[in-house]
């Protein structure tokens, strides 16, 4: 497998760097982010810093992970490592030739990129936290828009209407609810609402494809490596996996613990979410286990209690 380090450059606006891929490469005309194959001996960080400079002339200072994934293309299989370049020294200009040009996230177009990078424009818009509501809380539970968060409508013991009248409130509560909130598992009420969906694993089954267009979140509750290839196969935009610690809710389920949590992610084609007796506070231990953030429910109402008591 190839390794390869991409480097996410953002400017004051707020727009990402692209490099359009040379005729005779592999891929070439796609968009892509810089950065280039990892080479005997080097580490992802060193690579990047020498493909920044090759490539752009700029001296990249600091990096944060963002996502790491494998891809399998006909021809090769690489993994692929996303870093936020946070600070760097200099002004991104072609030295190889490439066609640069800085896009907005909401305007990036995954099909004039490769395949690969589809899931790193997924971890780029996706906030680091995903909130599980019921209806009763929602509306002392606004962790959300304001604060950076995913939110998901859990109504188990209601119907469809009762679903959809919570959501059409919510939403005309705070318009920003639109872009951030999917129901759980009814992908018509989905469609009628035009917001995202959250799927049950046995779902994944069912489906020959994403069930909601890209401008609507799609995601898939997860606990294995073989759910975890099907919400990719699927075409989803992420995934929780649980449980990662033990939880009141399901006290008979075996939970995986960090370091399964990190290989599972490890081998993910798409962003994962840690869930299961996890909150805000497990942010950073998340992140370093491979997860886009943290999901949860109890962990973030308490949050919320403590702030409005």
């Amino acid at each position: 497998m190839i390794e390869v380090a991409a480097g996410i450059l953002t400017d004051t606006q707020g727009r990402v760097l692209l490099m359009q891929r040379l005729p005779g490469k592999h891929l070439a005309g796609l968009w892509e982010f810089p950065g280039g194959k990892v080479e005997p001996g080097e580490t992802v960080e060193r690579a990047l810093i020498r493909e920044l400079d090759e490539e752009l002339g700029i001296e990249a200072l600091a990096s944060a992970p963002l996502i790491s994934l494998p891809w399998r293309y006909p021809e090769k299989s690489v993994r692929l490592h996303a870093l936020r370049i946070t600070e760097w020294r200099g002004e991104p200009r072609a030295r190889e030739g490439h066609p640069l040009r800085w896009t907005a996230l909401r305007d990036m177009d995954i099909a004039a990129m490769p395949p690969a990078d589809a899931p790193i424009v997924a971890a780029l818009r996706l906030p680091p936290y995903y909130v599980i509501a019921s209806s009763a809380r929602f509306a002392a539970e606004k962790f959300a828009c304001g604060e950076g968060a995913l939110w998901q409508l859990r109504m188990p013991d209601a119907d469809r209407e009762e679903v959809g009248r919570v959501a059409q409130h919510v939403m005309a509560g705070d318009p920003r609810f639109r872009e951030c909130l999917l129901v759980n598992h009814d992908i018509e009420l989905a469609r009628e609402l035009g917001i995202g969906v959250h799927l049950k694993a046995a779902q994944l089954r069912e489906l020959s494809g994403r069930p909601r267009p890209r401008d609507a979140w799609v995601g898939a509750s997860c606990h294995d490596a073989g759910e975890l290839e099907l919400a990719a196969a699927r075409d989803l935009d992420f995934a929780t996996l649980s449980p990662v610690c033990a939880t009141a809710s399901h006290p008979d389920a075996a939970p995986l613990g960090w370091e399964r949590f990190a290989q599972l992610v490890m081998d993910a084609r798409l962003p994962v979410y840690a869930l299961g007796g996890v909150g805000p506070d497990d942010l950073d231990l998340a992140r370093a286990s491979g997860a886009q953030g943290v999901a949860g429910i109890r962990a973030f109402l308490r949050r919320n209690a403590g702030r409005l008591g």
